[in-house]
């Protein structure tokens, strides 16, 4: 019988041992807080941009559709001016398409692109965003094409200051600049790149675009 009492106090305390090393080491794993995102994309629908508009659209639905949730989407129309086209939930695929089929008709008239302005807009719903408490990612999608109002396009010359005050506010901003000639992609590599850094900016060409959403979801901390 003693020996038996002696077996079980061993049995016992080896599994006490057990249960504490396993309880200090759950408690030691610190889970990383879910933050929701907040996409927002800008689209070139002028006339020099025509031929690629169909499979842009196509790609900012598929990319909707790899996020959470919880994430929000908002989409920018450029033009010879920008206007906001679609705020929402980023898995309301049928409001986004409707909404882009609607809103991004060439319009002849309409001549001219504002990518200044546009990515002017981006940045004020950045700051909106991260006070809701989203992360935002700014994804510019067209050719850079510096045409019409100069007033309306990039000042490439105040844009990495501009981006970096940004910046101060949110400090986990990431941008991506996709579908332009390479020569763009560089230009805006080498202006933005030590503002944002090498994890939190993407470029992509047209032939990039199949290895491209891992980058923006590593660059978005997912």
């Amino acid at each position: 019988m003693g020996k038996r009492f002696i077996i079980l106090g061993i049995i016992i305390l080896i599994s006490s041992i057990i249960i504490k090393s396993a309880y200090v080491g759950f408690k030691s794993i610190k889970l990383d807080e879910f933050r929701p995102a907040a996409v927002i994309f800008a689209i070139d629908i002028s006339a020099s941009n025509q031929n690629q508009l169909y499979k842009q659209k196509s790609y900012i639905n598929s990319f909707c559709k790899m996020l959470d949730p919880d994430d929000k989407v908002k989409i920018i129309s450029i033009s010879q001016d920008a206007f906001l086209i679609y705020e929402g939930s980023s898995q309301n695929g049928s409001g986004i398409r409707k909404s882009m089929d609607k809103y991004t008709q060439f319009d002849s008239a309409a001549w001219g692109t504002g990518y200044g302005t546009a990515i002017k807009k981006a940045m004020q719903h950045a700051l909106s965003m991260q006070r809701e408490g989203y992360d935002p990612t700014v994804i510019i999608i067209g050719d850079l094409e510096n045409e019409g109002d100069v007033k309306r396009q990039i000042n490439w010359n105040t844009l990495p200051k501009n981006i970096e005050n940004v910046k101060k506010y949110c400090p986990n901003l990431s941008m991506a600049f996709l579908y332009a000639h390479p020569s763009k992609l560089d230009f805006v590599k080498n202006k933005l790149g030590p503002v944002l850094g090498e994890e939190k900016l993407v470029i992509a060409t047209e032939e990039m675009m199949d290895k491209v959403n891992r980058s923006i979801m590593n660059a978005m901390g997912r």
